[in-house]
């Protein structure tokens, strides 16, 4: 019995040292990072407008460059996304004309009053208006939650817009309009008309709603978000000067475009607002005739 005592003594003891060596690790940690933290706060605070704006500008071309350069990062897990994208947009392939056909036929239903707003909201012009308020208003107050808005919005649409740009102009796919079918390919043409795909419309519009929606965690406004953003891409679709594959791929490039730029502000905490994690701290507690696990929120 006395062997079972000393035993279950030494048990008790070695957890209550892991325990505070693991309390004051962790205390050591958070203390560490609060104060990281506190420093690029006080000095983002300390900042004025035109410094803010120079750090701003350093920010945006790092989100555009790392854009760019993340497929020398990816790893299996990322390949594979890309293939199936690239698949899903195969196979979609089939139902383009049928889709046109659809798509066309819808539209002559729709007002155009709904029409000429998607237009002009995919338009560089409009889109980077919206980018660059948001910015300024972030700016004007110091706000820094708004003024990172700002620059992932504009991060963003400039990734977005010089890829559709380059890409539409080297691939030369005709537009439905063309009556040549989905096919129909003039490389590096200067032609408008050989100039859909993808989607530039599609990107600039949906960068746009897939980078205010991730500002949000209600789920009602994230939607109502979304649904705006796909007026645009429906819009080109209804017109016939798309084909579903141009506006699939726009979105699909749209989302991974606002997720690269978003994780290169994370990772190299350029702003401090929206970094914190909530976490759950686990401890072990000792009491009279008891031992509890307590989690601290």
């Amino acid at each position: 019995m006395t062997y079972y005592k000393t035993l279950l003594l030494s048990i008790l003891i070695y957890l209550t040292t892991y325990t505070i060596y693991s309390q004051d690790t962790e205390v050591i940690k958070n203390s560490e990072e609060a104060k990281d933290s506190i420093h690029v706060k006080d000095s983002q605070n300390a900042m004025t407008r035109w410094q803010m704006i120079k750090y701003d500008g350093v920010s945006v071309f790092g989100g555009v460059k790392h854009v760019y350069t993340s497929p020398l990062r990816w790893k299996g897990k990322d390949w594979l996304t890309f293939g199936g994208i690239m698949a899903g947009n195969a196979i979609l392939l089939a139902v383009d004309e049928p889709a046109n056909d659809i798509f066309a036929k819808q539209g002559n239903g729709v007002p155009d009053l709904i029409k000429e707003a998607g237009f002009r909201f995919g338009k560089p012009l409009l889109n980077y208006g919206l980018t660059t308020s948001v910015y300024t208003l972030g700016l004007l107050t110091k706000n820094e939650k708004i003024r990172k808005t700002g620059v992932l919005l504009i991060a963003s649409a400039t990734a977005g817009g010089l890829l559709q740009t380059l890409s539409k102009t080297a691939i030369g796919r005709a537009r439905p309009l063309t009556g040549e079918g989905n096919l129909s390919f003039r490389f590096w043409s200067s032609e408008a008309g050989y100039h859909s795909f993808p989607s530039g419309h599609a990107i600039l519009s949906f960068t746009t709603a897939h980078a205010f929606a991730k500002q949000f965690d209600n789920l009602f406004v994230k939607g109502g978000i979304y649904a705006l953003g796909l007026v645009t891409p429906v819009s080109r679709l209804w017109d016939g000067a798309h084909w579903l594959t141009d506006v699939t791929l726009g979105l699909a490039l749209s989302v991974v475009i606002v997720d690269s730029v978003d994780n290169y502000l994370k990772k190299d905490k350029r702003y401090v607002h929206g970094d914190k994690k909530h976490k759950i701290r686990w401890n072990l507690r000792f009491g009279a005739s008891q031992i509890g696990l307590v989690g601290r929120f």
